[in-house]
């Protein structure tokens, strides 16, 4: 009979010879997601305020209204 490390062998040959039909899709899928999150990560960067924005000045007890908020 097999062995554990015959049929591990076995079992990536399987999947390896499966995602063969898969890869495009699956490579395409990772570099969208890369693409996205690349995105997201340099919006969030930008909303954030970046090196050249400094930070708002918070003062206790007092508070601001955004502009087009309504209060």
């Amino acid at each position: 009979m097999f062995g554990i490390g015959e049929l591990t062998i076995l079992l990536l040959v399987i999947v390896a010879v499966l995602a063969v039909k898969r890869l495009p899709e699956l490579t395409r899928s990772a570099g969208k997601a890369a693409r996205i999150l690349k995105a997201e990560k340099r919006a969030l960067k930008d909303e954030a305020g970046g090196p050249d924005r400094p930070s708002p000045r918070v003062i206790r007890g007092e508070t601001a209204e955004r502009p087009g908020q309504d209060a």
